[in-house]
């Protein structure tokens, strides 16, 4: 059994994202330490998208080839842990600081861990529920790609409100499920991320969900409506992304959110008709229509280009779109840029198409989409060190 003090990183290699949810214990001055690990999978926007951010629905599913792993044990103090990879401080170099700026930006985990924990007990504060008089260590790893909208932030942080929330022995009682998206959610927008519910609702529900953020429904309930549906709905899915990606989802929306708060016709038109493919898509899927199901993910797509223009959506996710589409495969973001997803259509060579991918300098994955909460349950309580 690993010990405490092994850093995520260092565990990497061995990394198992099947584990969802384990319990270790070890002996620390003659006295047993539950050390809590979760792993929140990454997710990919299917249909919808990018309507959640204004009062639209989507379908978003999750899948197994990236997560976030998260770790926490009781200790003396409260640490947050940084990581060696994601949150350095000590370079070789200032040309090693600017490679890696220019790849994963100037903010690593750290800050969303911060912001987790203060947002947690600003939460449980202000809604009477009790916590332990007891100390703890998180840590956090991750392998999901960076800007490029498959949700690697939120899991970082559902991850750690999760391994909280177990830390301090709550449950859905005192932190209900469909309030866990939105505490999520105030999370990032402690730390000014603009960003909307999908990811959030994805990573805490798990599996293949529908949303709809209708505002009605909000104001009433203080929440959307999210319906969980039977994973072996969906086709044979691919991602392809663009490693090291910039991509900044809050400078893609600030202007559509301008656009939209002012009443302009034409945004607000696409944010219905994006709401209206994901009840269509849904259908599809319950009908096993999988061609209607491509091409409402092509004609998602489409409409989003129109609405943002190329300049916004960007040179090369225009190119992972055109090769896609030359191989026939469907194809629209998963999130806001850097990474796209559709059908992989029976009879596409993915061998073929990943070399032609990798070629060009992006990856290309045949994902398998997975139901986390379904898998945590059949994992064993416990070992015992």
């Amino acid at each position: 059994m690993s010990g405490a003090g092994e850093s995520a990183l260092q565990r990497a290699v061995s990394f198992q994202p099947d584990t969802h949810c384990l319990y270790h214990y070890q002996q620390r001055n003659a006295r047993p330490t539950m050390i809590i690990e979760r792993s929140t999978y990454s997710r990919m926007g299917l249909l919808g998208n990018p309507s959640d951010g204004f009062g639209g629905k989507t379908l978003t599913v999750q899948v197994r080839d990236f997560a976030a792993i998260l770790r926490l044990w009781e200790s003396p103090e409260l640490t947050i842990r940084r990581h060696p990879r994601h949150d350095p401080f000590v370079f070789e170099s200032l040309a090693e600081l600017h490679r890696i700026a220019e790849e994963d930006g100037y903010y690593g985990g750290t800050r969303l861990l911060y912001a987790a924990c203060k947002r947690f007990y600003e939460y449980c504060t202000d809604n009477g529920v009790p916590l332990r008089e007891a100390n703890f260590t998180i840590e956090y790893d991750t392998t999901i790609p960076r800007q490029v909208g498959l949700g690697g932030s939120s899991a970082i942080v559902v991850g750690a409100l999760q391994c909280l929330m177990q830390f301090h022995g709550l449950t859905e009682r005192e932190i209900p499920r469909e309030l866990q998206p939105q505490l999520a959610l105030s999370v990032e927008q402690e730390l000014g991320i603009k960003a909307g519910l999908q990811d959030r609702v994805a990573q805490v529900y798990g599996g293949l969900t529908y949303m709809d953020f209708a505002p009605e429904y909000m104001r009433e309930h203080g929440h959307g409506l999210y319906e969980k549906l039977a994973l072996d709905l969906l086709p044979e899915l691919y991602l392809a992304y663009i490693p090291h990606s910039t991509t900044s989802s809050g400078k893609a929306h600030n202007l559509i959110h301008y656009r939209y708060d002012n009443g302009d016709p034409e945004v607000r038109g696409a944010m219905a008709q994006f709401a209206r493919y994901a009840d269509l898509g849904r259908a599809a899927l319950e009908a096993g229509n999988v061609e209607e199901f491509g091409r409402l993910m092509d004609r998602n797509f489409d409409l989003r280009r129109r609405i943002y223009g190329d300049e916004v959506i960007g040179e090369g996710n225009l190119e992972m779109i055109g090769m896609a589409r030359d191989f026939g495969l469907p194809a629209k973001f998963t999130g806001s840029g850097g990474a796209i997803t559709g059908v992989l259509s029976e009879g596409v060579d993915v061998t073929e198409v990943r070399r032609a991918f990798e070629a060009r300098g992006y990856r290309f994955v045949h994902v398998t989409p997975v139901d986390a909460e379904s898998e945590s349950a059949e994992q064993p309580g416990s070992t015992q060190a």
